[in-house]
């Protein structure tokens, strides 16, 4: 009756590993490669036509072919080291594969194409006869690869994303410290006759009756017309404010 509670002891001790081991182990994808998987549409074209007593009849048949889900799912079969991404600027790798439905076996040309996304480089462009061998090359580039230039590609990644973040608040700060515009006047010039030609500091502004914008500060104003003396006057415009100015010209001794 005494070794009851060691035979207890043991059977207990016995059935928690066995407990432990039943537990899956948790599993860290952080590691792996994250790929973005496209493809663009194939196309098989089939017409034919002909015709006879002034008929003609003619069919067409065939079109786009996407194939995006089977290429996704035939790529988790066959490529379980990496992880499969559906937003490309959080993708290590994007794999572009051009899968041709509709055609016979030998007449297949699949082509797959992988780039590195930061740097845009291609590691394999191929050329196969099945959508699995397709994956395949693509899985396989994609393992050499990342296990010389993982770590340096997730390196250049974040410094990608910091710059990129950089970049959108620059705007901001640019708007912030660009100087303010200058502070403008108004400017309202009438002449008798009219039709007279407005210079503000030398330079042709308008013809008369105008409205014209001038910056803060003193201005020479001039009126000029073909017969008739040049009519000047020197003045300050401050902002904000408006400045009617009426010329009336004299005619020219000797016009």
């Amino acid at each position: 009756m005494r070794s009851l509670p060691l035979v207890i002891v043991l059977l207990s001790a016995a059935v928690t590993p066995m407990c432990a081991q039943d537990k899956p182990a948790a599993t860290d994808d952080s590691g792996k490669a994250r790929v973005f998987i496209t493809d663009s549409q194939s196309w098989e074209m089939a017409g034919a036509g002909g015709g006879a007593g002034g008929a003609y009849g003619s069919s067409v048949s065939g079109g786009a072919r996407p194939q995006t889900a089977e290429i996704i799912k035939t790529f988790g079969e066959r490529c379980p080291g990496v992880m499969v991404n559906n937003i490309q600027e959080k993708t290590d790798y994007i794999v572009l594969l051009d899968h041709e439905g509709g055609k016979g076996v030998l007449r297949h040309r699949n082509k797959v194409a992988v780039f590195a996304r930061v740097s845009g480089d291609s590691i394999v462009s191929k050329s196969t006869l099945s959508l699995g061998g397709s994956v395949q090359d693509a899985c396989e580039a994609i393992s050499r690869d990342w296990a010389v230039h993982g770590s340096a590609m997730r390196v250049a990644a974040a410094a990608a994303a910091q710059t990129k973040a950089a970049a959108a608040a620059q705007p901001t700060a640019t708007t912030n410290s660009a100087p303010a515009a200058p502070s403008m006047g108004k400017l309202s010039v009438v002449s008798v006759p009219a039709g007279a030609d407005i210079e503000v500091d030398g330079s042709f502004v308008g013809n008369t009756p105008s409205d014209v914008q001038v910056s803060e500060g003193d201005h020479s104003v001039s009126v000029k017309k073909v017969g008739f003396k040049n009519w000047e006057r020197r003045l300050k415009v401050t902002a904000g404010s408006s400045v009617h100015l009426s010329a009336d010209l004299e005619k020219a001794e000797n016009p």
